[in-house]
């Protein structure tokens, strides 16, 4: 290769390592740097080959120069010397212009090498300055915008805060008074239903205690008689005594007294009469009183009359002796045998859920009754024990009363919730007619301006006669024929 090639290829190689240097100091961040860096890293490599295969190349070159001169040599000698002698003249000329030509071309490749690197140098400054500023300015734009969504943010976040809390306030304001409306609403009704209840309540127990205490005056009044009547009542003591002896005359009497109380005070239908509790068994009860009960299934109260009259016969003949261990005897042996009916009542007779945890066992005398009471914690113990309450006959008709009323509170909650339906009903009836009167209030008012349009009719029809004289009433009448269009138009809407 000729010499002015090398210094060429040269030249290039520094130009290609002073760019390599320079791109190597740029920062990789930049895409477009970190290719132009590849490019020269790739065109570096190959003017480095091409470098190591110009000494090799050259030696060939010096290798055919010498085989070119040797032939010439053997061709003729004096024209070889001559010829040698001018070739190498030649070649030192040649040798020496290429000297030269490679200085200036040294010279003017490393001048513009120097100035390309050091436009290189500057634009890659421009560019690292650029993209430095770029960076800033995107950092800086970056940030601003960050700023600006994070203030957008929570502006946004508070104002988005501000209408839930108002909107929750107005919610919880409107539900408070919807519900203040609803309870006054509600109030007012219960207040209505538990007026008529207490009204209705109040008159029926005013009623009922009116009618129990005039029966109470009556049956005071009856035993005040009975005492004064106390001597006739001593003549028939005989025949009492033989009408007690009979087992069945006795529970009949006690029977009988029962009845009169139940029929006297319990509203009719309230009992049954030899009630079977069980169908596995053939017992039945004297007497079977419904109970009050608000879930409608019946639940029963046995009651059971019992007379011990021999007990009784023997505790009274005892205390009249004054035989204090006769009397302790006898009383013990009527307690045994209450005790014993209570037992028997409370086995047959107490079976729920038919009837209730307890039963009655009614005396029919006071005497009875009282000498009952007068054994210490007897009743009590029966009570608890049995399950068997032993009422007389002025504690029965309280019971009894008791009961009445429960029937009648019973009787009055039913009657509330009729009240209730009614009222209900009364209000689904007002919310109709109130649909009824607004469709009549808007045909009220389609009549109204028919009647407005038939008016500016008549007053533009009285304007364009304004210049007619106008005929008395009865002419005018009959000329039109008012008077019979009137009739038929009466008779049509009658016949309709």
């Amino acid at each position: 290769m000729a010499p002015e090639g090398l210094a060429i290829l040269g030249a290039l190689a520094l130009v290609a390592v002073l760019q390599l240097a320079l791109l190597l100091r740029r920062p990789p961040t930049d895409p477009v740097l970190a290719q132009r860096l590849t490019d020269l890293q790739a065109a570096l490599d190959r003017q480095g080959e091409r470098v190591a295969a110009l000494p090799a190349e050259f030696e060939r070159g010096l290798a055919r120069e010498a085989q070119a001169i040797g032939e010439r040599v053997a061709a003729g000698a004096l024209d070889q010397t001559r010829a040698l002698g001018e070739g190498i003249g030649r070649i030192a000329d040649r040798i020496a212009a290429l000297e030269a030509a490679l200085t200036d071309r040294l010279a003017a490749d490393a001048k513009a090498g120097r100035e390309a690197l050091a436009e290189q140098r500057a634009a890659v400054v421009k560019a690292l300055s650029e993209h430095k500023d770029d960076t800033a300015l995107l950092r800086r734009d970056v940030t601003q915008g960050i700023g600006e969504i994070r203030l957008a943010l929570t502006e946004g976040l508070a104002r988005l805060q501000e209408t839930l809390t108002a909107e929750n306030a107005r919610g919880r304001d409107l539900m408070d008074a919807k519900l203040r409306e609803l309870r006054e609403g509600n109030e007012a009704k219960l207040g209505e239903i538990q007026k008529t209840v207490n009204e209705q309540l109040r008159s029926a127990v005013e009623k009922q205690m009116n009618e129990s205490f005039a029966r109470v005056s009556d049956q005071f009044a009856q035993v005040l008689k009975a005492m004064t009547d106390v001597q006739v009542v001593a003549a028939g003591i005989g025949d009492v005594k033989r009408l007690f002896s009979n087992v069945k005359t006795r529970g009949g009497w006690g029977e009988a007294q029962v009845r009169a109380l139940l029929d006297d005070i319990l509203p009719p239908g309230s009992y049954e009469t030899n009630k079977k509790l069980s169908e596995d068994t053939a017992e039945a009860v004297e007497f079977a009183i419904r109970m009050p009960n608000e879930r409608g299934r019946e639940v029963f109260l046995a009651v059971d009359a019992k007379f011990p009259t021999e007990d009784w016969d023997r505790l009274v003949i005892a205390s009249e002796a004054g035989d204090v261990e006769a009397e302790r005897a006898a009383r013990r042996a009527l307690e045994q045998r209450v005790r014993a009916e209570a037992a028997k009542i409370a086995a047959k007779y107490i079976r729920p859920p038919l009837t209730v945890e307890f039963a009655v066992l009614y005396l029919p005398t006071e005497g009875l009754y009282a000498e009952i009471a007068r054994i210490p914690g007897a009743i009590e113990e029966i009570g608890r024990v049995n399950r068997v309450m032993v009422l007389g006959p002025s504690l029965l008709p309280a019971m009894l009363r008791t009961i009445q009323m429960g029937h009648v509170t019973i009787a009055l909650g039913e009657k509330a919730d009729l009240v209730r339906e009614l009222l209900g009903a009364t209000k689904a009836e007002m919310a109709k007619m109130d649909e009824v009167l607004a469709r009549l209030r808007k045909q009220v008012t389609a009549v109204g301006n028919t009647l407005d349009a038939a008016q500016v009719r008549t007053r533009a029809v009285a304007r364009k006669l304004r210049g007619v004289d106008a005929l008395d009433g009865p002419r005018a009448a009959a000329l039109l024929e008012i008077e019979a269009e009137a009739e038929e138009s009466l008779g049509e809407g009658d016949e309709s």
